[in-house]
């Protein structure tokens, strides 16, 4: 399956790092959605918990920030 997102959705996450998983289409490397909120909040399981400009500890769990992570689950739930 051929995943696309969107170009406003790339054009947002390039501020984020050169490294991003996501953005390179290496899904298997991404992390893995737990829960989602509303489509906007993603709580995520990190590959490697280490900093990441992406997520965002919410106590003992963090949530992902990454546009281009967030429209691949919200579309493809993956």
């Amino acid at each position: 399956m051929k995943i696309e997102v969107s170009e406003g959705v790339l054009l947002r996450t390039k501020c984020y790092k050169d490294n991003n998983p996501c953005l390179k289409g290496e899904l298997n490397n991404c992390c893995k959605v737990i829960n989602c909120v509303n489509g906007k909040i993603h709580f995520v399981e990190p590959i490697v918990r280490s900093y990441c400009n992406n997520q965002v500890s919410f106590g003992d769990s963090c949530f992902c920030i990454c546009p281009t992570r967030k429209e691949i689950f919200n579309k493809f739930r993956l």
